[in-house]
């Protein structure tokens, strides 16, 4: 049922590949300055969609992007121009990491979580291919708290989970703490809607 779903969401993010560039506005670029000043040393990203991050990799960095969907990563590979750092793309699915434990110094995602049919399974992954003194960086929209959003959220995730494959009512703290992360730092960006999260691999 795992890869029956994680199937299904790949033939929606391969669909909305050809506009998901101005879906990606919603994350302004100052935002993405942020996340990725934190990123040194080999990075992995996870959910590179159409490479909307290359501009803001940091100078030192060998970064090895990855993608479930062909469609966005053949949209990605158009704008490789605009990274300044060497970029790996390859074709993989973050529940299913073809890495060896403790390869990467830093991991990076922005708004991934929401689309990952198992987020703890996914999560586990990145800390498994992060390094014990590596850091985990995660930009996520997450289920509000608020009484009345929260619920409408509710009500119409199952719409836009069919439409575009996101949820958006995702308890992802929550999430990342179930997979072992630990969080050292939590900013709310946009209300507590929006979270920059940096954490570390917690002892197996």
């Amino acid at each position: 049922m795992d890869r029956e779903l994680t199937e299904i969401i790949k033939k929606r993010y391969n669909r909305t590949a050809l506009f998901y560039d101005w879906m990606d506005r919603m994350i302004p670029a100052g935002l993405r300055r942020r996340v990725w000043q934190e990123a040194r040393g080999r990075v992995l990203e996870v959910g590179v969609g159409t490479g909307a991050n290359f501009p803001f990799y940091p100078s030192g960095c060998r970064v090895t992007a990855i993608d479930f969907s062909p469609g966005m990563l053949a949209r990605a590979r158009q704008k490789l121009h605009l990274a300044r750092v060497p970029v790996d793309l390859r074709e993989m699915d973050v529940q299913h990491l073809e890495f060896d434990a403790a390869t990467f110094d830093t991991v990076v995602a922005t708004c991934v979580f929401c689309t990952v049919p198992d987020p703890v399974r996914g999560l586990q992954e990145v800390c498994r291919v992060c390094r014990p003194e590596g850091k985990i960086v995660l930009l996520e929209h997450v289920r509000s708290e608020h009484w009345l959003l929260g619920p409408l959220m509710d009500a119409l995730n199952p719409l836009v989970l069919y439409l575009i494959g996101s949820n958006i009512n995702r308890r992802t703290v929550i999430n990342v703490r179930k997979a072992g992360i630990i969080i050292e730092r939590e900013e709310n960006l946009a209300g507590k809607i929006v979270k920059l999260i940096v954490g570390r691999p917690g002892k197996a």
